[in-house]
């Protein structure tokens, strides 16, 4: 038995109370279904900034009433304490993931993204250390490796930050840091990788990768390439983010607190080949898309190749990735055919 298979099984014997910020979005909603299949009890906070409230009603159809119920929702912003301090009360374990995405957003308006993903984290870190929580996990970023030109990325080195959202993500760990040197305070970040999956919203200026050219194929639409298709990237299906999550939030070892971990599967997919995957993943649902990619410039902000290693997580952590890219474009395809096909 995994250590991840060993802790789906003790959850439901142990419910805790668990805070997700950011819980009407992408990854925050998942983490939000998965806690309460297990039973837990979970509150939720957002702003609805880059949330939907249709990602909440369709965790509720796909939970039971009673586990439901263990939901308390709480609509506010990082960016206020009051707020951040009400959602913390009688919390075991946080997980946060509200912050704003998007390097092309945080180049566009970076005061924005400064405000809240450097001054919400710091309102959330206050929060959380006088409240006491037993854990504080966060969402951190593969954009803090910057310029550092080595693969596979090791969590010890890291180069120039190419974007302010870069830059704000680096912050966070800096700042999990010196809470925890100042104040005995346990954290640990997650520097996620190119998360896909159910949920992910493909509408929008600044929407991912996966979600967007999924979207155009299904409506019949060309595929945009930025540069010309051989930039790389570590896909990281949904699933295995929830996996991290629950494991570095509940982790008994000293060790492993107090750190940052990637979150991957520990491989490369260039743009061109995962344009292919997404064809060939709807081609077997039955949608043939035959228009070839057009390629543009380069998007400023955008490293060349990125890849993780995640031998650290493994380790320490007991990570192992359930889900590769097919693995996690299969598993999320029938979720893309039927959001893009209801009425909104």
């Amino acid at each position: 038995m995994t250590a991840y298979e060993d802790l789906l099984a003790r959850l439901p014997r142990e419910p805790r109370t668990w805070l997700v910020t950011g819980c009407a979005g992408f990854i925050g909603s998942n983490l939000l279904e998965a806690l309460l299949r297990l039973d837990q009890r979970v509150v939720g906070l957002d702003n609805f900034a880059t949330g939907h409230k249709r990602n909440l009603d369709e965790v509720r159809s796909l939970v039971s009433p009673a586990q439901w119920d263990r939901f308390r929702f709480i609509e506010g912003d990082i960016r206020k304490l009051d707020d951040c301090r009400r959602a913390v009360e009688g919390v075991d374990h946080v997980l946060h993931q509200a912050a704003l995405g998007s390097v092309p957003r945080s180049l566009a308006d970076p005061i924005t993204t400064d405000g809240t993903n450097i001054g919400g984290f710091l309102n959330m870190l206050v929060a959380a250390r006088d409240a006491k929580v037993r854990s504080f996990t966060y969402a951190a970023s593969s954009s803090t490796y910057g310029d550092h030109p080595g693969l596979p990325k090791v969590e010890e080195r890291i180069g120039k930050p190419l974007s302010p959202y870069a830059v704000t993500k680096y912050v966070n760990e800096l700042y999990a840091e010196v809470f925890a040197r100042s104040y005995g305070f346990q954290a640990v970040g997650l520097r996620y990788f190119n998360v896909f999956g159910p949920r992910q919203d493909p509408e929008g200026a600044y929407a991912a990768v996966v979600p967007k050219w999924t979207a155009a194929m299904i409506q019949g639409q060309d595929v945009f390439i930025n540069g010309d298709g051989e930039t790389s990237r570590d896909f990281c299906f949904v699933d295995n983010a929830v996996q991290a999550n629950l494991l570095a939030a509940t982790t008994s070892s000293d060790e492993a607190r107090n750190q940052v971990y990637n979150v991957a599967v520990g491989d490369r997919t260039t743009l061109n080949d995962l344009y292919a995957a997404l064809r060939g993943a709807l081609a077997q649902n039955g949608v043939q898309y035959d228009r070839a990619p057009v390629y543009r410039d380069f998007r400023a902000g955008d490293v060349r190749h990125s890849q993780a290693d995640v031998g650290k997580a493994g380790r320490l952590l007991g990570y192992e990735p359930r889900f590769d890219i097919r693995a996690g474009i299969a598993s999320a395809m029938p979720w893309y055919l039927r959001f893009l096909s209801a009425p909104r």
